[in-house]
């Protein structure tokens, strides 16, 4: 336990009092402008989503501006928030496998709910024959590259950041801490600018978008992923519910 067992006696006795400050010398290490400067731009993102819900455009803007202005502002470079794209055919082969992975499980759950009558989670607006290759393009371009950017890029990366300085002897805690985080608020900010709690489900995608992050280094599988995922649901939930 690296703090913790320095102070420990070689018996195994109980822990003195001095032993307790393990989280306050973590505490010590913390980033707080960053962790400040996190929370305030996602709080404010969330909450400007919810204001201007109803222009379909202004959630991708308010999404990717809130990623890049800070990105911008400190001089950082865009690999920062992920978007690298140096090791492509790495991410496209973490990509399909996740595709032979995930998609059956969403094939048979959603085939599970139709069998005991339930209902979908969510329910699938498909679009008519001439708008497909918009649909498309939203989702891929305005919903997984925006979400992604902001939730992974940002969000997740800053609070990887953030784990560093706490957890420097864990780095697979460290990950797994950012996966989880990051996962909570893409499905709280669900939540509340749908303003339905079954939108808590999207913390389970978010858990695989967040690895995905982890494992390549770039948005680029997540945002794949995110799309493809989004399109398979609509049209399997569609194809149940028909």
């Amino acid at each position: 336990m690296g703090l913790l067992s320095s102070q420990l006696s070689a018996a195994n006795s109980v822990p003195t009092i001095e032993s307790v400050p393990f989280f306050g010398n973590r505490l010590k290490h913390l980033d707080m402008r960053l962790l400040t400067e996190t929370a305030l731009i996602t709080i404010a993102a969330v909450l400007a989503i919810k204001i201007f819900s109803d222009s379909w455009f202004m959630t991708p803007c308010i999404l990717v501006s809130a990623a890049l202005i800070p990105t911008v502002i400190k001089k950082s470079t865009l690999s920062e928030i992920g978007l690298s794209f140096g090791q492509t055919k790495h991410s496209l082969v973490v990509l399909g496998w996740t595709c032979l992975v995930v998609f059956p499980v969403m094939f048979c759950s959603l085939w599970l709910l139709k069998s005991y009558g339930l209902n979908l989670p969510l329910r699938p607006v498909l679009p008519q024959n001439q708008e497909w290759i918009s649909w498309i393009f939203y989702q891929f371009m305005y919903v997984a590259v925006a979400e992604e950017v902001f939730f992974r890029g940002f969000l997740q990366g800053n609070i990887l950041r953030l784990m560093k300085t706490m957890m420097a002897r864990w780095p697979t805690q460290q990950c797994w801490v950012s996966i989880v985080i990051s996962a909570a608020c893409f499905a709280a900010a669900h939540m509340i600018v749908q303003g339905q709690i079954i939108s808590v489900l999207t913390f389970l995608p978010g858990l695989v978008f967040g690895w995905l992050f982890i494992r390549t280094k770039s948005l680029l599988t997540p945002i794949l992923f995110h799309g493809l995922a989004n399109m398979s649901y609509y049209v399997m939930a569609g194809v149940f519910a028909a």
